[in-house]
């Protein structure tokens, strides 16, 4: 199941001759190489900048690249590095999240829906078979459509008042109308997994669920440079108990994965092609103890913040990010479907593949584990240090 998203035809987006997608791939003995990758081959790209971090800093950084192109070295064929993503023969390389030294920061609440699901997760304290009948009394209070509700507006502070009034105001509708987004850091610098790797969830969790996202790349300077797509594994038990446990719930070994590039901005590709983003997701478990599918999606034609307008609350005069960030701009997804029985919604299992894709990004694949047993994190800063200066790059 897994190879048939690790193939030219799914992974690569539909416009794939006109995009410029920069990834990073492990070479056995030597470490991470920033790389170039079209539709037929991947290369080299240390010659322009080392780390993919610095790459994005460069201005008009696309240009550059276009520029670079012919004369790159080529490490191998696109087609052998996606399949060895997951096979991850040492003979041949893979690939790795497509960022290494940015902080990776994820946008919460920025969907009706999902605010919904948060609200119903923090009234049932994370407890799933309690998810219905909480769902049923928050709808009759406040309705299931807030979507003509402005974040930060006159009208989003009344129905505060009001829902106040009648005891049922939350945080997440704080952050989900009131003026401030919810910006919160979801995994550390180099700990992303790459499309073909296993995500992890908490082996002490037993609701949670995938969450398909774009995630911006965003340089030191404030700059929205590019896209990737982002799969920001979600502990809904863990959160539901306590806003609190948040780290618990977002922050584990192969909890977030991102690729399978970053697509750059050009004159094909830019934020309002992002605005008009459609993501699908499927979610296929193993064939015991019965086979499962379960497609779900998310429109960032919904979301109740612009893009930028995350971005700005990212960064500012008040917080840098010296090596630029990687933001994740939320989803509308929050599986309902019934998996284990009626009234207990979806909760993953060991072994699920979930691809996530969208036209112009192409399709992130993974596999779900338990966070012990995922691959540990091992090659942190430190390490990146020590491998750039062993190829004279530093």
């Amino acid at each position: 199941m897994m190879k048939n998203y690790l193939r030219l035809s799914t992974a690569l987006p539909l416009d794939a001759p006109d995009a410029l997608l920069i990834g990073r791939v492990w070479v056995d003995g030597t470490g991470p190489i920033l790389a170039l990758i079209d539709a037929t081959s991947v290369f080299d790209l240390s010659g322009v900048a080392p780390t993919s971090s610095q790459l994005l800093e460069l201005p008009d950084v696309a240009q550059r690249v276009r520029q670079a192109a012919p004369s790159l070295p080529r490490l191998a064929g696109t087609a052998e590095v996606l399949a060895n993503s997951n096979a991850r023969d040492p003979q041949l390389p893979w690939l790795l999240a497509p960022c290494d030294l940015q902080a990776i920061k994820a946008a919460g609440v920025t969907f009706v829906a999902s605010m919904l699901e948060r609200v119903i997760e923090e009234q049932a304290r994370g407890d799933a078979s309690k998810a219905e009948a909480v769902r049923a009394a928050v709808v009759k209070v406040i309705g299931d459509n807030l979507s003509s509700i402005q974040p930060g507006s006159a009208e989003a502070a009344r129905l505060k008042e009001v829902l106040i009034a009648q005891g049922v105001w939350s945080q997440y509708l704080e952050v989900g109308i009131g003026p401030d987004a919810e910006i919160f850091t979801k995994s550390q610098p180099l700990s992303a997994v790459g499309t073909g790797a296993e995500v992890g969830i908490h082996p002490q969790s037993v609701w949670n669920n995938p969450e398909p996202e774009i995630v911006l790349a965003v340089n030191s300077r404030g700059e929205t440079v590019g896209a990737a797509l982002g799969n920001d594994v979600n502990l809904r038990d863990f959160e539901g108990r306590s806003a609190l446990l948040l780290g618990k719930a977002k922050d584990n070994n192969a909890s977030c994965a991102i690729g399978p590039f970053i697509r750059l901005f050009d004159d094909h590709f830019n934020i309002d092609d992002v605005r008009q983003s459609d993501l699908t997701m499927t979610v296929t478990g193993p064939e015991t103890p019965a086979p499962f599918t379960m497609t779900g999606g998310s429109s960032l034609k919904k979301i109740s913040r612009d893009p930028l307008d995350l971005v700005a609350q990212a960064c500012g005069a008040n917080h840098q990010y010296p090596d630029g960030f990687m933001l994740f701009l939320g989803t509308m997804f929050a599986p309902t479907q019934d998996r284990h029985g009626p009234g207990q919604g979806f909760t993953h299992v060991v072994g699920d593949v979930v691809a996530v894709s969208t036209s112009q990004l192409g399709t992130l694949v993974n596999r779900v584990t338990t966070s012990d047993k995922a691959a540990p994190w091992t090659f942190g800063i430190s390490a990146l240090m020590k491998s750039l200066a062993k190829r004279r790059l530093l």
